[in-house]
């Protein structure tokens, strides 16, 4: 994977890189509710550690054995709408996913279901936004003031993926 992400080898070097393995048990709903805010936690994390000095290396990853596309669906539209604004980038990689990278080179295929958590590298993160305009240009001018990123949406999985819901006509 490091041939695909410049930022890989030096938070591999300097112990930046995180894994928190989960397991998906119950019904696809209760298990992206779960998915969420496991999510959540790397991300509260994440934050503090972004603003340091080789913040731009950390990354949190929260695998989730026997998750398949569809709980990390909505999970990872609310995060990135939510971080994106206060700097932190998500990513989203199903099991078995085959994708390639900006040079058209095959990414090899997870062997876990994941979403990453890391600071935005704001220069180069707009590439990755441009289907969500309003979201690139939030992330242009990002800066962390610390706030509760979920206090006008409410804390509640229902309430933020209806709020998710409501981006999608907004985009």
């Amino acid at each position: 994977m490091t041939a695909h992400c410049p930022y890989l080898t030096p938070s591999l070097d300097r112990g930046q890189t995180g894994w928190t393995l989960y397991e998906a048990v119950g019904v696809p709903l209760d298990v992206e509710a779960e998915v969420f805010h496991a999510a959540v936690q790397a991300a509260e994390w994440v934050r503090p550690l972004a603003t340091r000095a080789h913040g731009a290396f950390v990354c949190e990853n929260v695998a989730i054995l026997g998750a398949g596309p569809e709980v990390l669906q909505w999970p990872h539209w609310a995060l990135k709408h939510a971080y994106g604004p206060v700097g932190l980038m998500f990513g989203k990689f199903a099991a078995g996913e085959e994708r390639t990278d900006r040079s058209g080179r095959s990414i090899p295929p997870p062997p876990v279901s994941f979403l990453p958590v890391r600071a935005a590298v704001r220069p180069r993160d707009g590439r990755f936004l441009q289907h969500t305009p309003n979201l690139a240009a939030a992330l242009a001018s990002v800066r962390d003031d610390g706030r509760d990123v979920f206090s006008q949406i409410g804390h509640d999985w229902k309430d933020i993926r209806l709020w998710a819901q409501h981006l999608l006509s907004r985009q």
